[in-house]
């Protein structure tokens, strides 16, 4: 079998690194790049560039943004006092489809996960107290919307009993979800009734 060229088998190598793609589609990848107009594979290359050189987290809410403060933390007319915490970035999005949700977010970047040696330490839990208490005016009430798994379950418990004693509501989305379901794969209708439908913790 004849050895494949240098370049070919470093981008294939490269494709494989991101999650769901295995050799095969890595593979299939590489081979429609290489067929194409050069074009193709040049746009590609400077929106992976770009990717890296003009993203940041917000310095607010820990989403990802191309602006200091993102967009959603910068819109006077958002309502500062409900705060969404989300694991990740793409849980905004999902939330942000429903068009039901007018407050402002915090992502933590992960759920607590003993076996993957995740504690509280290694997310954004910290900086969420700290913008509680130095929120202005202050936040009325703290959405968990973790996914509704073991870790984004015990990730809600966690911050509910560290934000309980400052006074503010602290809510769960409703029971709309699926256990064991990641919120970025929940269709719009389910998880505005979600949101709608919240309760206490």
């Amino acid at each position: 079998m004849q050895p494949l060229a240098e370049p070919v088998s470093k981008l294939i190598d490269a494709f494989t690194q991101l999650p769901g793609i295995g050799p095969k589609t890595a593979t299939r990848l590489t081979y429609y790049l290489l067929r194409n107009d050069e074009a193709v594979a040049l746009r590609l290359a400077r929106a992976l560039e770009e990717l890296k050189q003009r993203t940041l987290f917000c310095s607010v809410c820990f989403n990802i943004a191309d602006q200091d403060p993102c967009p959603i933390c910068a819109a006077t007319q958002r309502d500062s006092g409900l705060i969404c915490v989300v694991e990740e970035p793409l849980d905004v999005q999902a939330i942000e489809r429903t068009r039901e949700f007018t407050g402002l977010y915090h992502v933590l970047h992960g759920a607590i996960s003993p076996v993957e040696g995740i504690g509280p330490e290694n997310l954004k839990i910290g900086e969420l107290l700290q913008r509680i208490r130095r929120s202005e005016p202050p936040v009325r009430e703290l959405l968990l919307a973790t996914n509704p798994n073991l870790e984004g379950e015990a990730t809600a418990m966690y911050i509910a009993r560290l934000t309980k004693p400052l006074g503010l509501r602290v809510t769960r989305l409703a029971r709309g979800l699926p256990m064991g379901g990641d919120l970025e794969y929940a269709d719009e209708v389910t998880l505005g009734r979600a949101l709608t439908g919240r309760s206490e913790m």
